[in-house]
């Protein structure tokens, strides 16, 4: 069995460099991988194409990187949380491809099974179809979408195995599922890391197969991106 456990953060981002794609997993602020987004703020990692299905909040995920301008090109379904990625949209400052959001899924896991495009209605006759190639399929048009090619895909789990087998917990699986083993590269960071056999082989999400390198994490915040309650 292959030990992927490295020590720490630093240890496993530690030849992400400069212009390089990373896919970054969650969904609005659930289940980010939160130390290594610090991580990448500290190392001030610049002209970064991120490939996410949102860009955080002003003040906590991506928009961490966002405030630092390290970012050049933001992949994006969801992005209306963040004033800040609205101002440097607008402003020129930032590359940005909105994608429909099955769409972006899709392209990650096509990616994962070394599929290299595939054919989806979604988009046939707006801006996001201009320049791609359409194909009819039982009498309904569609276009077609390229996999992503990612550098890293860094994603974040619940629980862990020093082989890299993951599990997720409720909503957190999200594009974490979809994003490991999509890029050259999937690095973990995960809440409990434990050895290697220990993990119900049913419970399992992501095989180890599909992850490179995975440590544990510390200080998780977890943040909700909106709270609603009712009043008592």
């Amino acid at each position: 069995m292959i030990n992927k456990k490295v020590n720490n953060v630093q240890e496993a981002l530690q030849d992400i460099k400069d212009g390089q794609t990373i896919m970054l997993g969650g969904f609005g602020l659930c289940g980010i991988p939160e130390n290594s987004i610090a991580e990448l703020v500290k190392k001030d990692i610049k002209e970064l194409t991120c490939i996410s299905n949102n860009a955080g909040v002003d003040d906590f995920g991506l928009g961490l990187l966002l405030q630092k301008h390290q970012i050049k090109k933001m992949i994006s379904s969801y992005v209306g949380e963040n004033a800040e990625f609205e101002r440097q949209m607008l402003s020129g400052e930032l590359d940005v491809e909105l994608t429909p959001q099955g769409t972006l899924a899709e392209k990650c896991r096509a990616a994962q099974a070394g599929i290299p495009a595939f054919f989806t209605p979604a988009g046939y006759g707006t801006e996001v179809a201009e320049g791609k190639e359409a194909r009819e399929f039982n009498g309904k048009m569609h276009i077609m979408e390229l996999a992503y090619k990612a550098d890293f895909s860094i994603v974040k789990a619940w629980k862990g195995d020093t082989a890299g087998n993951l599990i997720f917990k409720g909503t957190a699986r999200n594009f974490n599922s979809c994003m490991a083993g999509a890029a050259k590269i999937t690095i973990a960071e995960v809440e409990e890391l434990v050895e290697a056999g220990t993990l119900d082989p049913n419970q399992i999400h992501i095989p180890g197969i599909m992850v490179n390198r995975i440590f544990q994490g510390d200080k998780f915040e977890k943040r909700i991106e909106q709270r609603t309650v009712r009043t008592r």
